[in-house]
C-alpha cells in the first residue's frame, strides 16, 4: 500500500484512528454484558407507524425516539459510571442524540466500531418503545462529526484526483453512513460516483466524469448518489480500516 506521503487520499485515511485519538481498545466485556436490557425485536414486533389511524405524526415520532433513546443511554451511563450529557437533535427525517462529555473514547472504539455497536442497542430500545424502526443516528464525544468532515476530505480529494488523471479512482470499504458522505462530496465538485462489491466490502469508486456531461447525454446513471444502500448501517464490521486509500495500492 502506498505510504501516506505518496498520496493526499492515503493521508487522510490510514491515520483514521489516530486522528480521532482514539484507543486501540472498545468497552470491556463485562461493561457490554451490563448494558441495558434491550429484548429481542422481530419483523412481527415493528410495525409501520403510518399503518395505524393514531400514528403519531413525522416530527411527534422523532421526538419520541430521541426521549427514548435519552433514556436509555442515561441508564447506560449510570450502569457503567460514565458522566456525559445527552443532547437531542432532528436532521432531515431522522432523530439525531449526541452524548458529549469527557472519558467517552471508549464508547466509541476503533474506527467507530463501540459506537456503531452502541447505536444498533439503541435503535432496538427505541423500536421497543415506539413499535417502530428507527434510523436514529447516535453520535459520541463528537466522532461523528469529525469522521464526516474527513470524509467529505476524502471525497474531494479523490474527485481532484480522478479529474486531473483522467481515470477512475476507487476507495477502500466503507460503511453505508460512509458511503453517502462520500458521495456527497463528489458530487459537489462536479464528478460522478458509484459503489460497487457486496457488503461488508462495499465501496466507492470516483469516476472521471462530470456530472453535467451525464445529464446532457441523457444517461439515467445517477452523480453522487447510493439508491440501494441503506442511510446507514450500524455493525462493527461495517467500518473496516483503511477508508479511503486506493484499492490495489498495496
Amino acid at each position: 500500500m502506498a505510504s501516506a506521503t505518496d498520496d493526499p487520499i492515503d493521508s487522510v485515511a490510514d491515520d483514521r484512528v489516530s486522528d480521532d485519538g482514539l484507543p486501540e481498545h472498545g468497552v470491556s466485556q463485562d461493561t457490554t454484558a451490563s448494558a441495558p436490557d434491550v429484548a429481542d425485536v422481530s419483523d412481527a414486533d415493528v410495525s409501520d407507524p403510518s399503518d395505524s389511524d393514531d400514528a403519531p405524526s413525522g416530527a411527534d415520532l422523532l421526538e419520541r425516539e430521541g426521549e427514548a433513546a435519552a433514556d436509555y443511554l442515561e441508564g447506560l451511563l449510570d450502569i457503567i459510571d460514565v458522566d456525559g450529557d445527552i443532547d437531542m437533535d432532528v436532521d432531515g427525517d431522522r432523530a439525531v442524540v449526541a452524548v458529549i462529555g469527557e472519558h467517552l473514547r471508549h464508547l466509541v472504539g476503533q474506527g467507530g466500531s463501540v459506537l456503531d455497536a452502541l447505536q444498533e442497542l439503541t435503535r432496538l430500545a427505541v423500536a421497543r418503545e415506539t413499535g417502530a424502526r428507527s434510523r436514529l443516528m447516535l453520535d459520541i464525544a463528537g466522532y461523528r462529526a469529525r469522521r464526516r468532515a474527513e470524509l467529505a476530505k476524502i471525497g474531494t480529494q479523490a474527485a481532484e484526483k480522478a479529474l486531473s488523471t483522467g481515470e477512475s479512482v476507487p476507495l477502500n470499504p466503507m460503511s453505508a453512513f460512509e458511503r453517502k458522505v462520500v458521495h456527497d462530496a463528489v458530487a459537489a465538485a462536479g464528478l460522478r460516483s458509484e459503489s460497487e462489491g457486496v457488503e461488508p466490502e462495499r465501496y466507492v469508486v470516483v469516476l472521471p466524469t462530470r456530472r453535467d456531461t451525464i445529464a446532457n447525454s441523457g444517461s439515467d446513471t445517477g452523480a453522487g448518489a447510493e439508491v440501494t444502500d441503506p442511510v446507514s448501517t450500524v455493525a462493527a464490521g461495517d467500518t473496516p480500516d483503511g477508508v479511503g486509500t486506493a484499492k490495489g495500492e498495496e
